[in-house]
């Protein structure tokens, strides 16, 4: 059987609704829905797509570090958004990561995040060489 490594960011949402930030089973690694979420667990640009976009993706970037992957392993994103309006803000945060990699992408708009603040979520998966 193929060995399973769990990544905590340890926020409270873990353990409550029983899932990791990230999951690696052999060369793949799948980061959960994450959002801008600061360091000190409060959110990171209120009000601001692109600033939330950006901490998403930093959070994204240490789950697939701490699982032993980098940005140029990423082969899916996928962006959950509150507006579709604010794609561009988000896209342009999403190319400042992605630019070289070009990942392939999906970018849907919902009814809303679990908190009412957020305006973003992303998933990943990375398939390591």
């Amino acid at each position: 059987m193929t060995e399973r490594q769990h990544v905590s960011s340890g926020t409270t949402w873990e353990d409550e609704v029983g899932y990791a930030r990230a999951v690696r089973v052999g060369k793949v690694v799948y980061v959960s829905g994450t959002t801008a979420t600061g360091p000190e667990g409060k959110l990171v640009g209120v009000g601001d797509p692109y600033l939330q976009t950006k901490q998403a993706l930093e959070n994204v970037t240490a789950a697939l570090q701490e699982a032993g992957a980098e940005l140029k392993h990423v082969v899916r994103t996928r962006i959950y958004v509150t507006n579709i309006d604010n794609w561009e803000a988000i896209g342009r945060a999403h190319r400042e990561f992605f630019a070289d990699v070009k990942p392939a992408t999906t970018m849907v708009e919902v009814n809303r995040l679990i908190d009412p603040g957020m305006l973003v979520e992303v998933e990943a998966e990375a398939v390591l060489d």
